[in-house]
């Protein structure tokens, strides 16, 4: 059988994003809201998920299922991967903070619809690769590092946004710490039953919190 063609794989995200848009309109009363902002959605029609994860599951990079990607890790699945970026609302000109690089798909998307990403990665060769990868895809607007993602990113504090896509029992106090006044905060809270979160932060720092649905993410690590 031939390889497929780039016509082929932008075949398969098209699919992929009709099928994100079937599940936002299943869980509208859930959300809030029946659609996802079409900034996200061109996004996920753009960035080549298939590159991101493992060649031995590449073929299912376009279903609308979470993927292994070594280390006991996976890749969270497209529509979680645009719900969380939604509820983020990256724009132009801010600079995001990710926690959880992985092999740098959710990077990619943020790059696409924000203006500087910082992404930290507890796991050494997840970090290499991603930061290869994108660069490689001509990504320029991503800086990666190594460590402890719960205790943010001090150095390029404070972000317009963070996203954390590895769930923690409570918001860890560092990256409510280097999040912007106005700024907002997407994560899992909990352990065994977890609910994606969103926090905002209002101009005087008071923090105000909303869940929405469950969701199944590994635990953030600390060293």
């Amino acid at each position: 059988m031939k390889p497929m063609t780039e016509k082929h794989l932008a075949v398969l995200r098209r699919h992929m994003v009709e099928v994100i848009e079937i599940q936002t309109d299943l869980a509208s009363e859930e959300l809030g809201k029946a659609a996802l902002d079409e900034r996200v959605l061109a996004a996920m029609r753009r960035v080549p998920r298939h590159l991101f994860v493992p060649a031995a599951v590449a073929p299912f990079a376009y279903e609308d299922m979470p993927l292994p990607i070594g280390f006991d890790k996976t890749l969270s699945q497209p529509f979680i991967v645009a719900l969380m970026t939604d509820l983020l609302a990256p724009q132009p000109h801010e600079s995001v903070l990710e926690v959880g690089t992985g092999l740098g798909y959710q990077a990619a998307i943020l790059a696409e619809l924000a203006g500087q990403i910082w992404s930290v990665e507890i796991i050494e060769e997840f970090a290499s690769h991603a930061e290869a990868l994108l660069q490689r895809l001509g990504t320029s607007n991503v800086g990666i590092r190594i460590g402890d993602g719960s205790r943010g990113w001090p150095e390029r504090a404070p972000f317009d946004k963070i996203l954390v896509t590895a769930a923690a029992e409570e918001p860890p106090p560092a990256l409510l710490e280097q999040l912007k006044p106005m700024g907002r905060l997407v994560l899992p809270v909990g352990s065994e039953e977890q609910l994606l979160t969103v926090i905002d932060k209002d101009s005087a720092g008071q923090l105000e919190a909303r869940q929405l649905i469950p969701v199944r993410f590994s635990q953030l690590e600390a060293v």
